[in-house]
């Protein structure tokens, strides 16, 4: 049974790393800063794995304790992914919406525009 959303999010700010099958455990953690593994030999989500976020782990368990332990074990590998850019966004789009927005009708200044990555 799936955790509520609330729930899920609080236990992925808790945790070091995330091992996961679920899609969107995938697209939560990293904007969280936390390193995926994912428990499933492909997925939904190629973004996520070409971004850095997200390494897919199968289902061996010998390979999914290795890439834990590697993560564990290997501060510049962490921090790699933990820090890799996220490709689902940075947070920040509901702030440009509300200046794009203001400025429409005039009322303040154009939002710079958004390049991911910076």
């Amino acid at each position: 049974e799936p955790l509520d959303f609330d729930d899920a999010i609080n236990l992925i700010k808790r945790s070091f790393l995330v091992l996961t099958d679920s899609g969107g455990i995938q697209e939560e953690a990293p904007a969280l800063g936390k390193p995926v593994l994912v428990l499933r030999h492909e997925t939904e989500r190629p973004e996520a794995i070409a971004a850095g976020t997200v390494t897919l782990a199968g289902t061996d368990r010998e390979n999914i304790v290795s890439l834990a332990s590697k993560l564990l074990d290997r501060p510049d590998l962490y921090e790699k992914m933990a820090h890799a850019v996220n490709p689902y966004g940075d947070g920040g789009a509901s702030g440009r919406i509300a200046k794009a927005i203001l400025h429409y009708f005039g009322k303040g200044e154009a939002p710079a525009p958004f390049t991911p990555g910076q």
